[in-house]
């Protein structure tokens, strides 16, 4: 267990951004106090899974393609087309529908001329002379629609809200008591880039990095709806600012990349991505893998000093006596991520995972150490595809398992096991299969395991076991709408 002496940590100085503290040195036997700091030294902003996005920008920077940068980050999927082409985007900052457009716009079926605005209501669409104006006609109806719902429109057929003039591409109407964008994906794409990274990046040699940004905006949103969830224009599930939120540099990225996806296991991947990670991915969905782009990111090395009190209050612990982290990937500087962190203190001991221990520090990763601590346990998530058998070790897999889908891990290693036996009755490798490809993965929902191999996959859930598809059963299978439409397979196709 590590202890500091309270003359033992220096204050930190505010340099350009990032926390930069003196360096300390372990005094064992010699408990914190109130009054006492911690440092800890840092890699990253945020939770590392998946693309990192100062990672992206340093690897196009390198000559990397859009295709090279994806394939590195989501390892273990194919590229594929859209084949849902309009979402629904509900608006959070809109309340009402009251709109019109230079053009016009279509209504109930019927065109309204341009100069004329339509306001919603339950199921009814006034026509009026324009915004404010007398009324023309009502007609039933719940979306207003551009003269055109195809991608890519002039700017004349953006509907615009009266009052705001704030525009927006595709379709608005009501749909559950709220507002929304009904509109192509890849319209969507262009209201998110921006948000969710630096249009600027395309001056400096990141257009690669931009157009991966695309794909992964593109594949998530479709991933999100699979599993069932409601996209909104919040960070709940990505920044979307509709029009007024584009930019020419990252429309001509969305334009470079319209249609395109990443898919796992038949279906789109869920691409989270966060900002800078740190040097080493965190794994989970996709295999952890060392990110020499981030060099780039202001937020690639941090240091941050925290009072023994704020850990204290922030753990439940009373007052501190010792703080560590415990567990680590090992991938990276400083022993990598944090897995398991505890605080002890007057009230008692708390271990959290390090993500938690994030959360409850504001930090920005989960990718620290304390400084002076010594070498934590070392557990490795998997770094890439398992091999024939899918042979996991769940014990570390298992904890970024639960980051993504809580309770998610025990179920994955049932599901493995179940898959494993399966594959041995098969013949192995020189079964129908062939070599397992990537990681076994859950479907968005959680309610199954799906597992790619050479020839075919592989379907699991509790009520029909692991079933396999492979040759013209599998080809069938996807061609017929896969699991969102036909469920889980209920028997095996071996041709």
């Amino acid at each position: 267990m590590l202890t500091w002496a309270a003359a033992g940590l220096a204050p930190a100085l505010l340099a350009g951004g990032l926390v930069a503290a003196s360096s300390t040195e372990s005094t064992p036997g010699v408990e914190l106090s109130v009054g006492s700091t911690v440092t800890l030294i840092g890699h990253g902003h945020g939770h590392g899974r998946g693309m990192g996005q100062w990672g992206a920008y340093g690897y196009a920077r390198k000559g990397w393609s859009a295709q090279q940068i994806l394939r590195h980050f989501y390892g273990g999927t194919t590229a594929g087309k859209v084949d849902r082409p309009e979402i629904i985007v509900a608006l959070t900052g809109q309340n009402s529908v009251n709109v019109h457009a230079d053009a016009g716009m279509r209504v109930g079926g019927q065109t309204v001329a341009p100069g004329q605005a339509v306001s919603l209501s339950g199921g009814t669409a006034t026509i009026r002379s324009g915004c404010g104006g007398g009324v023309i006609r009502s007609v039933p109806a719940t979306f207003v629609e551009p003269l055109s719902m195809a991608p890519n429109r002039p700017a004349a057929e953006f509907l615009k809200f009266c009052g705001s003039e704030k525009a927006y591409r595709g379709a608005l109407g009501l749909e559950g008591g709220r507002v929304v964008n009904r509109i192509h994906i890849d319209d969507y794409v262009k209201g998110v880039i921006p948000r969710e990274s630096l249009p600027a990046w395309a001056d400096s040699g990141g257009a690669a990095a931009l157009q991966a940004q695309a794909v992964a905006a593109r594949t998530y949103a479709l991933a999100a709806i699979a599993g069932g969830k409601t996209i909104d224009d919040t960070q709940n599930s990505q920044v979307y600012g509709g029009v007024s939120g584009e930019d020419r540099r990252t429309n001509v990225a969305a334009d470079a990349t319209a249609g395109q996806i990443l898919l796992q296991n038949g279906q789109p991947a869920f691409t989270e991505f966060s900002a800078s990670t740190g040097g080493f991915s965190a794994g989970g969905r996709f295999p952890a893998v060392p990110d020499e782009g981030d060099t780039v990111s202001p937020n690639h090395n941090w240091t941050v000093t925290i009072s023994a009190g704020t850990i204290g209050s922030a753990f439940g612990v009373g007052a501190l006596r010792s703080f560590e982290v415990v567990e680590a990937n090992g991938l990276g500087a400083e022993h990598g991520r944090a897995i398991k962190v505890r605080a002890v203190g007057s009230g008692g001991t708390s271990e959290v995972s390090g993500e938690e221990a994030r959360t409850k520090l504001k930090l920005k990763s989960s990718w620290f150490t304390v400084q002076g601590q010594p070498a934590p346990r070392i557990v490795k998530p998997p770094t890439g595809p398992s091999g024939p058998s899918l042979g996991l070790d769940f014990g570390s897999f298992g904890q970024f398992v639960d980051q993504i889908i809580p309770g998610g891990a025990k179920f994955l290693e049932i599901a493995a096991s179940a898959m494993d036996g399966k594959f041995a009755d098969l013949g192995g490798l020189s079964g129908p299969l062939g070599e397992a490809m990537g990681l076994p993965s859950l479907t968005p929902d959680a309610a199954g395991v799906t597992q790619v191999y050479e020839k075919g996959m592989m379907f699991f859930t509790p009520a029909t076991g692991p079933r396999v598809l492979v040759g013209k059963s599998l080809e069938q299978f996807q061609e017929r709408g896969g699991i969102p439409a036909l469920g889980f397979p209920k028997d095996d196709g071996l041709g």
